[in-house]
């Protein structure tokens, strides 16, 4: 569901509520009161010191704020649009026509801050700056590297830095598909807010520094990148040629075993070497055996003795 709040500020300006002061040196304007009113900022570090010494002494000096500081704590001014909810939602702000309709004239989306959505515009009187998420989401979806690389592409001026005296127009829309935006909205002066708005200053212009390295760093990033891609490339053509070699080797290695005409070797076991050897030796001896009786058989036979006594006489010699 789509809804629309719009709501409008104004600022009064009536030269005839300012009082203009003069304060250049040491001048003052007399109040109906006879006290002197001062104007810090215009005063240099000499008559700062005497104005310091005539207060301790018991005059009574009045400080005033120069016409120029009101101008711009007058044109100071922000608007911020929180959703605890999470809505999502556009900030619009409206610049009146000649013809007295309004024009569009700066809009924010929401973004996610912490545990709620966000947005706000910034009128400082000095150029503030706005970060377009929709630059770098782009960029995001097709390369995690470019991403990075262009993350402040969108980080650009804001059209308009303060607003003059008369009625302005904001508008919040609410951007839910199902529900409707749930919101708070603030209207705040800049003048109390000091400090924030010089830190603000200060690290917007760290981040236009760092948009300038980023764009030099891209630079060097792609060049070294494509270095590392072709040295990557290199190593899986090296390690693919060097296995490819080993490969040979180990082939031709083989090869002298495969092609050659003598019968491979045949290793056996110490048990069965001791079998065969057992073996052997059983065969040697029946060899033997065989050899002892074809021997004794083509052996010529003796005589046979009978067993005859023969007596002889010991006095005839035979």
């Amino acid at each position: 569901m789509f809804k629309e709040a719009a709501f409008s500020y104004n600022i009064l300006s009536d030269p005839d509520k300012r009082r203009q002061y003069n304060t250049a040196g040491f001048e003052a304007i007399e109040a109906e009161s006879q006290e002197l009113e001062l104007d810090l900022s215009s005063l240099g570090t000499v008559n700062t010191m005497f104005a310091a010494l005539f207060s301790k002494l018991g005059v009574a000096i009045k400080t005033t704020v120069s016409a120029t500081v009101l101008e711009e704590a007058l044109n100071g001014l922000v608007c911020r649009v929180q959703s605890s909810d999470k809505s999502k939602f556009k900030l619009l702000y409206f610049e009146p026509e000649d013809n007295g309709g309004l024009s569009l004239a700066l809009q924010e989306e929401s973004a996610k801050i912490g545990k709620c959505t966000s947005a706000g515009m910034y009128f400082l009187g000095f150029p503030v700056y706005r970060l377009d998420q929709a630059v770098n989401s782009v960029a995001a979806t097709k390369d995690p590297d470019t991403a990075f690389l262009k993350k402040l592409d969108g980080f650009q001026p804001c059209e308009i830095s303060e607003l003059k005296a008369g009625t302005h127009v904001f508008s919040v829309y609410g951007d839910n598909f199902f529900k409707s935006a749930s919101y708070i909205i603030e209207i705040l002066c800049a003048r109390l807010f000091s400090e924030e708005k010089d830190k603000l200053r200060a690290v917007e212009a760290r981040i236009l520094t760092k948009r300038v390295e980023l764009s030099k760093f891209e630079t060097e990033y792609r060049e070294v990148l494509a270095q590392f891609t072709e040295m990557t490339s290199r190593y899986a053509q090296e390690m693919q040629a060097i296995d490819e070699l080993l490969k040979q080797r180990n082939t031709i290695h083989a090869s002298y075993s495969s092609n050659s005409t003598a019968p491979p070797l045949k290793r056996s076991s110490s048990s069965s070497k001791s079998s065969d050897s057992f073996k052997e030796s059983k065969k040697e001896e029946e060899r033997q055996t065989s050899r002892k009786k074809h021997w004794a058989k083509d052996r010529p036979k003796k005589s046979k003795w009978f067993n005859v006594r023969l007596k002889m006489g010991k006095d005839k010699p035979c």
